[in-house]
């Protein structure tokens, strides 16, 4: 999202030490979010086993915003920022405008489908959601991340929708006599602030907390209910072994209704360990979501209501920081997943064999699944020949595909 109040003079402008710092910085950001999008599109286009997760089409299409926000918008960010000047001309300032405004948004409504999709598989109907996520609402999805910026960007940037009111306040920063400097200046009147804040942020932050709300609650109660299977599928009483003698009839029995005391095993440990792990998860991505571009949206909305008293400096800080966001999305969503981990060390290692997923064979066990961020935890049961459950065990699975859709 560009800045809404760039009134960056030379007087306010950076040293040369500065310049230098700043240049390091920003040019690590945009390497970072070209070489992590681009490494994350790959993986998918080259990994068959990706391309079945219908999740992973919500993550290309993020990568493919982020990388675009990447080529298109942060490098003359970085050169206005750097050269204290505008040099590409006004026509050009309001396609770069035009197209950070719908990349940006386009990022964060990938976010919110994202979410949104986690909590339909796991939250609404686990069990039948290869059925309920067509690949017709996908696209709706996805063309809708895409359709919906354009409505806050192209059509009102290029109409002047955004400046009504505000035009002589807007050409008074545009030129610097002092240093003769043009600056690339986008500053909103306050309906467009409110309504262009409202629906590239406010409303999918508020559907992510909801979404990854609801996903951690449930995914606590499906592992309660694992815990208790696991507790039911203990036999009552120890099987005795043949050269052992029995209980003599007149000793005292153990009562039934009395609880036997079951030391901690591995699938509790495990249980407890992933549901640490999934909370840490999901308070890192909306962690970041927030820090990246809560500061710049409040702002964007305050700012009219203040006679645009914003420092410029300050713009500039919030606006980067939200640019940030598109190089950490690969990692949040993408690093994060053991495929995708493992994708990513056959392509960087040039298809080494050692990272290829072993073949899995064997008879295909009933099962239902619980997902957290990617990762996929199985209800399996192992069931006798007489049709009594011997055990129920959860057993994760390390994010392999043909696992998760054989038990969506």
């Amino acid at each position: 999202m560009e800045e809404l109040d760039v009134n960056v003079s030379s007087s306010e402008g950076f040293g040369v030490a500065g310049k230098i710092v700043l240049l390091s910085f920003v040019s690590a950001v945009i390497l970072m979010a070209i070489l992590g999008n681009l490494l994350v599109m790959v993986a998918v286009c080259r990994d068959r086993q990706l391309r079945k997760i219908k999740t992973n089409y919500f993550i290309v299409s993020l990568a493919f915003a982020d990388l675009l926000v990447s080529v298109l918008v942060m490098p003359f960010g970085a050169i206005e920022l750097v050269q204290d000047n505008w040099i590409y001309g006004e026509m050009f300032c309001l396609v770069r405008t035009s197209l950070d405004v719908l990349l940006t948004t386009a990022s964060i409504l990938h976010l919110c489908c994202i979410s949104l999709d986690r909590y339909y598989a796991i939250c609404c109907q686990p069990l039948v959601y290869r059925n309920k996520m067509t690949p017709l609402r996908i696209a709706v999805m996805l063309g809708g991340c895409w359709v919906i910026p354009t409505f806050i960007s192209f059509l009102p940037i290029m109409q002047g929708w955004n400046s009504i009111g505000i035009i002589d306040l807007i050409q008074q920063r545009q030129f610097n006599k002092a240093s003769n400097s043009t600056y690339c200046i986008f500053m909103v009147n306050k309906p467009y602030a409110i309504t262009c804040s409202v629906v590239a942020f406010y409303i999918p932050f508020l559907l992510m907390v909801l979404a990854y709300h609801r996903i951690y609650v449930t995914a606590r109660a499906h592992a309660r209910q694992i815990q208790l299977l696991q507790r039911a599928g203990n036999p009552a009483e120890p099987r005795q072994h043949p050269q052992e003698p029995r209980q003599h009839p007149q000793e005292p029995r153990q009562h039934p209704q009395e609880p036997r005391q079951h030391p901690p095993d591995q699938h509790s440990t495990h249980r407890m360990k992933t549901e640490t792990k999934a909370a840490k998860t999901l308070c890192i991505i909306m962690g970041c979501f927030c820090l990246c571009w809560a500061p710049f949206f409040v702002t964007n909305i305050v700012d009219p209501f203040i006679n645009y008293t914003v420092p410029g400096k300050l713009w500039t800080a919030f606006l980067w920081l939200g640019y940030i966001n598109s190089g950490l999305n690969p990692f949040l969503y993408a690093f994060l997943n053991k495929a995708f981990r493992r994708a990513f060390l056959i392509i960087l290692c040039c298809g080494d064999e050692r990272y290829r997923r072993p073949s899995i064979l064997g008879q295909t066990v009933p099962c239902s699944t619980t997902t957290i961020n990617g990762s996929t935890h199985v209800l399996r049961y192992k069931v006798l020949h007489n049709g009594h459950h011997q055990e129920h065990e959860k057993l994760p699975i390390h994010t392999d595909p043909e696992s998760q859709e054989s038990c969506f």
